[in-house]
């Protein structure tokens, strides 16, 4: 059996979850989310957790066991304490700053980015230098950070560009040169 899909999911207070044919609806203090999951899966809520269970040991049934149980666990943590990734923008007269709620962006472009933030996220910007993206969904925290990242990928001879806070910087050495 699948290690990370027979581990039950425990539920913290103020967390509840519905389970309809394909669908696992997750409620918390932060908002509702919903997992779609496969109808042969077998998922059940009792004593605070929720379990998934597979019906065969099939190759297609070991394999969405795991990710059916972490897609779950992933909804549950959202709607409990939600997601966070911090964004750093290095460069000269890079910043960032909230126009409303889109994010506006000045990376050595002629014109300021404008980002407007898919439903379920917001922009944070503590210093004009750093931006937080949260919300309840995991998925569209890590691509809204993906979709920011590109706009300005970090340079890899210079220190500049849209980095994420935890990212290592590596940079490649310059022409030397010869006299």
């Amino acid at each position: 059996m699948s290690r990370i899909g027979k581990q039950a999911i425990p539920l913290p207070k103020g967390v509840t979850v519905e389970v309809a044919y394909a669908n696992v609806k997750v409620k918390g203090p932060k908002g509702e989310n919903t997992v779609a999951v496969d109808p042969e899966l077998k998922v059940s809520v009792a004593d605070g957790s929720v379990k998934v269970e597979r019906p065969t040991d099939q190759r297609r049934h070991r394999s969405l066991h795991g990710l059916t149980r972490t897609l779950i666990a992933n909804a549950v943590k959202g709607v409990a304490e939600g997601y966070s990734r911090e964004m750093l923008i290095k460069g000269i007269g890079y910043r960032a700053k909230l126009a409303g709620k889109n994010l506006e962006l000045t990376v050595g472009y002629s014109h300021p980015v404008v980002v407007e933030p898919p439903q379920g996220i917001t922009f944070e910007v503590p210093e004009p230098t750093k931006v937080v993206i949260r919300g309840i969904d995991k998925q569209l925290v890590g691509q809204t950070a993906a979709n920011l990242r590109s706009i300005r990928k970090p340079s890899a001879y210079h220190e500049k560009g849209i980095y994420y806070a935890d990212e290592p910087i590596k940079l490649k050495p310059g022409k030397t040169g010869t006299k």
